[in-house]
């Protein structure tokens, strides 16, 4: 009845439909970004009305995380739901581009978007793993993670090296603290695996798989 009551008046001077629009909004779509124009608006909205979104999604058993400083809103699930599960593959080229964000976010004012192309993680993977990643590998696992709006092609096609990506900010709250740790140590093993000539890469992508913080 407190929680019914304390939402009631917080929705008093927010239009509903609007207040329903961006709710599922933040549900379906991961991430809300201030500087993907998709979700611009949300981002204002969510910002804005922060404390009516907090209680309404306390109420379903989510943390609304509000990274001011990266222009980011995500949720997190109080019981541990409602995650994403990546593969290896998937995981290694997500701790790539979280390398990369932080690398080159270094160089630029906090008002530059961070930009790489396609070809510097064909390098990257190629420097850990000793080999070149297949094309539709590529295509695959980019497709994904711009769904969830970790980045944004600026050209066409995702396979093709020179095609550039942006990184939004979101790659840093794509994986926590424990989970990094985790992968980074999966990644690890299974390398050495690899090096002493045990299962194959195809295999072990099928058979292995970790979770990212994406809601």
């Amino acid at each position: 009845m407190e929680y019914t009551e304390q939402l009631n008046q917080l929705l008093m001077n927010v239009p509903r439909d609007k207040f329903r629009q961006n709710a599922n909004k933040l549900l379906n779509e991961c991430f809300i970004l201030k500087s993907c124009d998709d979700t611009k608006n949300c981002y204002y909205f969510i910002l804005r009305e922060k404390d009516l979104f907090r209680a309404f999604f306390d109420l379903l058993g989510y943390d609304i995380i509000i990274r001011e400083d990266y222009g980011v809103i995500a949720l997190n699930n109080s019981f541990g739901t409602g995650r994403i599960r990546l593969r290896l593959l998937e995981s290694i080229i997500l701790l790539l581009l979280r390398l990369l964000y932080l690398e080159s976010s270094k160089k630029l004012s906090q008002t530059e978007q961070v930009i790489i192309t396609v070809d510097d993680l064909y390098d990257r993977y190629r420097n850990l793993k000793h080999e070149r990643l297949k094309k539709w590998d590529m295509r695959s696992v980019l497709g994904m993670l711009k769904r969830y709006h970790i980045i944004q092609n600026l050209d066409a096609d995702m396979g093709n090296p020179d095609t550039r990506l942006m990184i939004y900010p979101s790659v840093i709250l794509a994986l926590d603290a424990a989970e990094l740790n985790a992968v980074y140590e999966e990644t690890k093993n299974k390398l050495k695996t690899y090096a002493s000539g045990g299962e194959t890469d195809d295999a072990a992508d099928e058979e292995d798989s970790d979770e990212a913080a994406a809601d």
